[in-house]
């Protein structure tokens, strides 16, 4: 069928069909713009077109607006007290462990009917829960003297991941973050999306564990969590890393066979079994680099 046929039979002008975009790229455009935004938290786009029209940008404001609008940069009004402000850059990529910590909370209740909560803190690059702690209260102090019981274990991390909960924004959050030097990344208001890794391993806590044990005290709840943190770390396959274990994948950063056990420690208070020794050495092959 021509083009003039087939523009009559849906009712679409040929000039319309025939035209093509002339408006220039903002590649560069963009990038800078999203650059400044990162640096200047705070302002909005006629601040930020002075100093873009200042590094040369011979750029309008009808034509940055809508740059701005499709990179999502839009300052929101704050509100209420001060709290924790994470960084506008999205999470690092995490290639080594202890590069990327996340956590989160997850919520049940006794046979009582008295509610508790978790505290889960999981490493993204061996996809390891290092800390399963249950209280009925977990405030921001709390989850600071956590934080730091493990840097003590495990080694301090480059970045931590969360939600905006009131205990992870809270001023005990801010000066531990400014303390240890670590930085913290929020996820957008309303986007669990990106903190997923958290979120699949909650799904995981709640369908294997949570849904499927009864709890009559805080102390059986904290001892059948920690045994089944455990079985998650140490026997239960993980998909996303070749159906190996955390641990026995851990060992994969040890520069040569034979040090999975040496590794796991490391990132655990517990001692490993001959058994487990066997098991990280079977299960991991020899190290490139």
């Amino acid at each position: 069928m021509s083009e003039r046929r087939a523009c009559r039979v849906i009712g679409c002008q040929r000039m319309t069909v025939r035209y093509r975009r002339r408006r220039p790229d903002d590649v560069r455009l963009r990038d800078r713009l999203v650059a400044l935004a990162r640096e200047r938290r705070r302002f909005g786009y006629r601040r930020l077109l002075i100093l873009l029209r200042r590094e040369g940008f011979g750029v309008n404001h009808k034509r940055l607006f809508r740059v701005y609008r499709e990179e999502r940069l839009m300052v929101r009004k704050r509100g209420g007290r001060k709290r924790a402000l994470g960084s506008r850059t999205p999470m690092p990529v995490p290639a080594r462990p202890n590069e990327l910590w996340v956590l989160d909370f997850v919520a049940d209740q006794l046979v009582c009917g008295r509610r508790f909560r978790i505290l889960a803190i999981y490493d993204v690059c061996i996809r390891r829960c290092l800390a399963a702690i249950a209280d009925f209260s977990l405030s921001g102090r709390r989850v600071a003297r956590e934080l730091d019981r493990l840097v003590g274990l495990h080694g301090k991390p480059k970045a931590i991941g969360s939600d905006n909960g009131t205990e992870l924004t809270s001023n005990a959050i801010l000066t531990w973050t400014a303390d240890s030097g670590v930085d913290w990344h929020y996820i957008a208001p309303g986007k669990p999306v990106q903190n997923a890794f958290i979120e699949s391993f909650n799904g995981r806590l709640r369908d294997e564990f949570l849904n499927e044990t009864t709890f009559t005290s805080l102390a059986q709840a904290r001892a059948l969590l920690e045994d089944w943190r455990r079985d998650y770390n140490g026997v239960r396959p993980h998909s996303g890393i070749g159906w190996l274990t955390p641990d026995a994948y851990a060992a994969r950063f040890i520069g040569q066979r034979g040090h999975g056990a040496a590794l796991a420690n490391s990132f655990a208070p517990w001692p490993l079994t001959t058994d487990q020794t066997e098991e990280f050495n079977r299960q991991t092959p020899l190290a490139t680099g």
